[in-house]
């Protein structure tokens, strides 16, 4: 009987401390990867790492660095596809926002936005390797620009104790003016990324 007791006790001590823990838990850091499809095509790969912080409950403040793989549209790269060199821009990013969130259950969806700024870098591929290649990008690594970014994105985050695990949707947008507009043929310099990330609580 003193045995079930103790353990009884020690459970709900147990418990409790859990319960504390994740409660004094008000922020998070994360790293993720994913694909990112410009248009849903040609799929490339993402990556980077999130913090996030609670205002409220349902509310947290984000901020997130990352790159993506490649911003440009189907139609360039239809265009691009007819003739023997590829072309691509990938841009580096960091950017800051709100994320409204359900409860403080273990499964959580939650829907997000967030603006920052792109560094964007073209790349050229199919060209004969040495030096010709070589100085084509280095060429054009002196044409990188900086630009807007504007993201949206919902998921699901899974929390265990201190442990968080994210699967979610993101649309980034860069709104640049420059001659790396042109190539979008009329399109939209975006991509649609799908993301998997896992963390801690502290």
């Amino acid at each position: 009987m003193r045995i079930t007791s103790f353990a009884a006790i020690l459970l709900a001590t147990l418990l409790s401390a859990s319960a504390a823990s994740a409660q004094e838990a008000r922020a998070s850091v994360q790293g993720f990867g994913g694909l990112g499809m410009a248009s849903f095509t040609t799929p490339t790969a993402t990556f980077g790492g999130a913090i996030t912080g609670d205002l409220t409950p349902n509310i947290q403040m984000i901020g997130e660095a990352g790159r993506l793989g490649n911003v440009l549209p189907s139609a360039t790269h239809l265009l691009f596809g007819l003739s023997p060199v590829g072309l691509s821009a990938s841009a580096f990013y960091a950017q800051g926002g709100v994320r409204l969130t359900s409860g403080s259950s273990a499964v959580r969806p939650y829907a997000e936005a967030s603006g920052g700024i792109a560094r964007l870098t073209p790349h050229v591929t199919g060209l004969e390797p040495g030096f010709t290649g070589a100085l084509a990008n280095l060429g054009l690594s002196f044409l990188n620009q900086t630009a807007p970014i504007g993201t949206v994105g919902a998921g699901v985050t899974l929390h265990a104790g201190n442990f968080v695990a994210d699967v979610g949707y993101r649309h980034h947008r860069v709104f640049s003016e420059s001659w790396i507009e042109a190539l979008a043929l009329g399109g939209n310099l975006s991509t649609n990324e799908v993301r998997f990330g896992v963390g801690v609580k502290f």
